[in-house]
């Protein structure tokens, strides 16, 4: 029972910094703040903290999953959750740690060129990028509410 709990408040704690970070706080920073350099910038900073928080929080529940496993007298866990778990972390490692490079590098070359047709390309490239990353997220966040669901 005690590992039930803990893996529904880790799975709480993911999927609650995933939404709000995502869809309350970051969508605030570009409507109340002028600069949105600034605002993206801020925003960078806490995807990426959301980031690790989700490797550590897959980690964890990956860890509470094996332990579960292992206890004669409970029922075995079920397999959906790690693949949800799974699916969350590689939502991760695609959005975060695979396009956030790339879109870090257009975002140097939009700031630092003047040549209309580099800054062309570069915006459109972002912006393919930034749809990519964020239709990632909506699916990781979805992959968070099925796997409250499961858990609890």
């Amino acid at each position: 029972m005690m590992l039930q709990r803990s893996r529904l408040l880790i799975a709480t704690l993911w999927v609650g910094a995933l939404w709000s970070t995502g869809f309350i706080v970051a969508p605030m920073l570009f409507a109340t703040l002028a600069d949105r350099a600034l605002a993206g910038t801020i925003a960078g900073s806490l995807f990426r903290v959301i980031a690790w928080l989700s490797i550590v929080c897959a980690m964890i529940l990956f860890a509470l999953q094996w332990l579960s496993s292992r206890k004669p007298d409970a029922s075995s866990p079920s397999r959906t959750v790690d693949y949800l778990v799974l699916g969350m972390a590689l939502c991760t490692l695609v959005g975060y740690f695979g396009l956030q490079p790339y879109m870090a590098e257009l975002r140097l070359v939009l700031h630092g060129t003047t040549e209309l047709s580099q800054v062309a390309d570069a915006r459109r490239q972002f912006g393919i990028l930034h749809a990519a990353s964020t239709g990632i997220y909506i699916v990781q966040s979805l992959l968070g509410l099925a796997l409250i669901l499961k858990i609890r």
